[in-house]
């Protein structure tokens, strides 16, 4: 999105739409600050289901100002169901004088869309990254670089054409890719989306999503300490990374002026600092984790956790239990080590570990 924005050569000017499926706002934090495009963020829900009602709304908003911008750009949370959105714009009288649909573009991730294609979901619950490329008028294949070789990329392509023979495909790194490929290219044809699914005009068709799949999201006053986050962050992947299929966050950092932003995929985390804190904005930090039987208190209680100058329940001495799989006794021998909470030497072996932050769930007392 932020590449599109920045990119002028174009000579278009956007409103946009951000789908957040939980309940704390990422991304209108993060688009470029260097365009002056209207956002409307549409909260807590997928714009397809629960919240799509507000799409709707918020499509009539934006068309009172339709003098100050070209089109409208929709950005879908990654568990979107596209089918719905689409049928939003043939649904409603008004919007279907107000718009044109233009295209339907899918981003697919090289890593891991495999996974996700192959992800067995309940009877009667849709794999929504299988619907997402049924529908692409156009699929990005982001990330190529992770891919091992050549023909990995050639797999993936296949299986991508045979579920959507008619979309084409173009490849990138970081998303870099010509707007161009993207904008006012009048791809979608409903009579295409008719041929495959006659249905797809009856409304009254419900569809419904994997109720494991959920949204965890918080918010921290304050500044936090970045070595401990990523130090829990990183012990949260190699636990929980198969589980997490999208995070991302703002970062407040002591002595820094800008906010640390961080997003990930799986395993595959990424931050960097970028942009700056507004005059007089509230340093908070906040995230918002999405994935498969997430444990909701344990994301919350770890990133409050690592706010600066949180005080430490133990001290060098103390003997503990902490979680190495099983929970195992051991004794504090060093306190916020290089980002971590705690450095514990096991009873059992003389083992050293590392507790990344001051929860019960990594370090315990020891029960009686």
């Amino acid at each position: 999105m932020n590449r599109i924005l920045n990119d002028k050569t174009h000579g278009m000017k956007f409103a946009v739409i951000e789908n957040e499926f939980g309940d704390v706002g990422i991304d209108e934090h993060i688009l470029s600050e260097n365009v002056d495009e209207e956002v409307i963020e549409v909260m807590n829900g997928c714009i397809c289901c629960t919240v799509r009602g507000d799409l709707v709304e918020a499509l009539k908003k934006l068309y009172n100002h339709i003098e100050s911008f070209n089109g409208v750009i929709i950005e879908t949370t990654g568990l979107a169901d596209p089918a719905p959105v689409i049928q939003t714009f043939f649904s409603d009288e008004d919007l279907k004088t107000m718009y044109k649909l233009d295209s339907c573009i899918t981003v697919v991730d090289t890593k891991y869309i495999n996974t996700r294609l192959d992800e067995k979901k309940p009877e009667g619950v849709e794999n929504e990254a299988m619907e997402q490329v049924i529908f692409a008028d156009k699929i990005i294949l982001n990330k190529t670089d992770l891919a091992k070789d050549e023909n990995t990329l050639k797999a993936i392509e296949d299986r991508l054409h045979k579920i959507n023979p008619n979309a084409p495909i173009l490849r990138c790194e970081h998303s870099s890719i010509s707007p161009k490929e993207l904008l006012n290219i009048r791809a979608f044809d409903l009579k295409r989306v008719l041929n495959f699914q006659p249905t797809f005009l009856d409304m009254d068709v419900e569809h419904e999503h994997d109720s494991s799949v959920k949204s965890v999201s918080c918010i921290v006053k304050g500044e936090v300490n970045i070595r401990m986050m990523e130090c829990w962050i990183r012990r949260l992947l190699r636990e929980e990374g198969a589980n997490l299929y999208r995070y991302k966050g703002i970062i407040a950092v002591s002595g820094k002026d800008q906010p640390f932003v961080f997003q990930g995929v799986g395993m595959m985390f990424d931050g960097e600092f970028q942009g700056e804190w507004k005059f007089n904005e509230e340093r908070e930090s906040r995230f918002v984790f999405i994935g498969k039987n997430l444990d909701r208190e344990l994301l919350k209680k770890g990133f409050e956790a690592c706010r600066i100058n949180q005080e430490l329940r133990f001290s060098i001495g103390d003997v503990v239990e902490t979680n190495v799989g099983e929970w195992e006794k051991g004794e504090i021998v060093k306190t916020l080590d290089n980002g971590n909470a705690y450095r514990i030497k096991l009873n059992k072996g003389g083992e050293e570990v590392l507790g990344p932050v001051d929860i019960d769930a990594y370090v315990r007392t020891i029960a009686v």
